[in-house]
């Protein structure tokens, strides 16, 4: 099962371009402070913005640094079935454990276009495929009958990454596909909340910074230690509250560049944060300890 703190790990640039020596060093970061998996290319890692060669290369780097120690499941979905097959095709011969795939943004296809689109993609590869559900982004939610029929028509695809932020859906998706379907939480503020409907884990964005902390949360409350779960959770909170003050990533990646871990570069369309926001963000990070 894919399971416990799983980061959506930045992509970091340097004058416009990728920096791999600063994106292995942040890799190991992860994997020194208990983070169960890394999601390289989602949109944590401005995957809209990657050339396919820049794209490819991200995930290549991923799966060598790790060297099999954690999970890589590869961001490589798309609105355009074509390009995703492509794109997990690739990742899957580089030898990623799994593919996180983006319902079609912008076509907004209907609930059986959008299971020949996931069905067309599992069928031309062999690795998992979780699926990943974020109509605020997408235009379209993947309603639980449509997960269903996927799971039981598609044996690779073995999860949802959850963003809809609705409660009452993942549980129907639980009840829906069963216990060995891995639901995964897509909302860091959600995460304790999904774990108690039988949720697996989370696709963080805050671990990218505490990875130790959101970590810590999952394993307590796998071993039935709610009280700590519950403290780390609130102890989290506004600090992921932070996060998400403007756009996803510019916040996390700021917070990385104030941190010294990477550069803060975006790209365009994304841009700096507003003065405003950023001294929140800045407050946000000294009251959690991570400055001064």
């Amino acid at each position: 099962m894919y399971k416990g703190s799983i980061t959506a790990i930045v992509t970091p640039f340097e004058k416009g371009k990728l920096d791999e020596k600063r994106f292995r060093e942040l890799i190991e970061f992860q994997i020194k402070n208990k983070t169960s998996g890394i999601v390289p290319c989602g949109t944590t890692g401005e995957s809209a913005t990657l050339s396919f060669k820049e794209h490819e290369r991200v995930i290549e780097i991923a799966i060598e640094q790790v060297n099999k120690r954690i999970a890589v499941i590869a961001g490589t979905g798309s609105n355009s079935t074509d390009e995703a097959i492509m794109l997990t095709r690739h990742a899957a011969k580089a030898g990623a454990d799994a593919s996180l795939q983006v319902s079609p943004y912008y076509n907004r296809p209907t609930q059986r276009g959008l299971y020949e689109h996931f069905k067309a993609i599992a069928g031309a590869v062999d690795i998992d495929i979780i699926l990943y559900n974020i109509a605020s982004r997408t235009g379209v939610n993947i309603e639980p009958e449509t997960i269903a029929r996927l799971a039981r028509d598609c044996k690779n695809i073995v999860g949802v990454k959850e963003a809809s932020g609705n409660l009452e859906q993942m549980a129907r998706i639980k009840a829906l596909c069963g216990e060995e379907f891995n639901l995964i939480s897509g909302d860091d503020s959600l995460t304790l909340p999904v774990l108690s409907l039988g949720g697996t884990g989370i696709i963080s964005v805050v671990a990218n910074i505490v990875p130790g902390d959101v970590a810590d949360m999952v394993a307590a409350f796998e071993k039935g230690n709610l009280k700590e779960a519950r403290r780390l959770h609130y102890k989290l909170l506004p600090l992921v509250k932070a996060m998400f003050i403007e756009t996803n990533p510019i916040p996390v990646k700021t917070a990385m560049g104030l941190l010294g871990m990477c550069e803060p570069d975006l790209r365009l369309p994304l841009c700096a944060m507003s003065p405003e926001n950023l001294e929140k963000l800045k407050l946000a990070l000294r009251e959690y300890g991570l400055v001064r």
